[in-house]
């Protein structure tokens, strides 16, 4: 009797431990699958995904199968049914290699995207380049924003219209999230557009009796005539000086902005007759708007351009990438005369 007893409760022992040792292992592989490690990259590498709007857990699946083996399906599937994750938020969204259930569930049930970079530099010109650079990497395309570029009455909150609306653009590179709308687009670009046009900066532009577009005018316009760094200071100096004393501008880079050909290597008399305000050899003043968005580092230069006499500039007849400035018409002609005949006998000799 007293076997049998023991029999039985060796039995029973023997069955709890078996069933403690299965629900811990279920347990375990729930832990793991669910915390640690349920996706393993093929290639080792992060993927990036856009989810649009709309997308099923099946078509997001489909996607990730592509690049990641799913150690456990029917644990995937238990844990999205459970925390009821049907259609995951839209956005851009990284995985690392290696995913647990838990947080590729989170992320795509809660929208916890992850940030692109957008950038562009000062060699952008026109509202079309702006607008396909800004939105190479976003859901929202560049027709969008670029007509939201060129509508006054969106751009007057802003301070800004057609012509000036790439001032609030300055060349960096900014971290976004994919589907950022136009109005949290243009709102980001004006923080960091007060973030560089902080009370310094704008007590300089101040002084020199100009605003922060305009400064950002003859940033644009002192890039379009060289990328000598020594000689920026210099032509922001000159353009100044010509701005103060009412002067026409007759910067050859507005003749090209207007003539909308940026790859003219002389400007022509053709060329100064055409009719356009920012055609500164016709018109007095600042061109309307900017030329192209200049870099920060060139907006500096003009906030901090030396006090210099110079009125004039003309390319080095030695054709090294210089200038020469001159204070008097004089100098500036035969330096010009020079030049000329420079160009001209190496068009002859072709």
């Amino acid at each position: 009797m007293v076997f049998k007893q023991r029999y039985i409760l060796r039995t029973i022992l023997i069955v709890l431990g078996v069933i403690l040792a299965l629900t811990g292992a279920f347990v375990g592989e729930q832990y793991y699958r669910w915390h640690i490690c349920n996706f393993v990259s093929r290639d080792g590498e992060p993927h990036e995904y856009n989810i649009y709007a709309g997308s099923t857990t099946d078509s997001v699946l489909n996607l990730l199968r592509e690049d990641y083996e799913i150690s456990s399906e029917t644990d995937l599937k238990l844990h999205m049914r459970y925390f009821v994750l049907n259609y995951p938020e839209e956005g851009h969204y990284r995985f690392p290699a290696q995913i647990g259930d838990r947080e590729l569930i989170e992320r795509l049930k809660y929208g916890h995207q992850t940030p692109v970079r957008i950038t562009w530099n000062h060699f952008v010109r026109t509202r079309e380049d702006l607008a396909g650079k800004v939105t190479r990497h976003l859901l929202m395309d560049s027709v969008t924003l670029l007509h939201l570029l060129e509508d006054d009455a969106f751009l007057e909150p802003y301070g800004l219209n057609k012509e000036t609306s790439r001032c609030l653009f300055i060349p960096n590179t900014y971290e976004v999230y994919w589907n950022i709308t136009p109005d949290q687009l243009f709102n980001r670009m004006q923080r960091e557009y007060n973030t560089f046009w902080n009370d310094t900066r704008r007590a300089k532009a101040d002084s020199l009796g100009l605003t922060p577009i305009e400064i950002a005018i003859v940033a644009s316009i002192v890039e379009g005539e060289s990328h000598n760094k020594n000689e920026m200071p210099l032509i922001a100096s000159l353009y100044l000086n010509r701005v103060r004393k009412g002067m026409l501008l007759q910067a050859c880079p507005t003749v090209k902005y207007a003539v909308g050909d940026f790859k003219l290597r002389r400007i022509l008399y053709r060329h100064l007759a055409i009719d356009s305000p920012y055609n500164t050899y016709k018109y007095p003043g600042l061109p309307p708007g900017p030329i192209r968005c200049p870099a920060p580092e060139t907006l500096d230069m003009v906030l901090n351009a030396p006090k210099t006499d110079y009125l004039f500039m003309c390319a080095n007849p030695a054709l090294n990438n210089t200038h020469i400035f001159s204070s008097s018409y004089g100098n500036h002609s035969a330096a010009a005369r020079q030049y000329r005949y420079t160009m001209d006998t190496i068009q002859w000799n072709k």
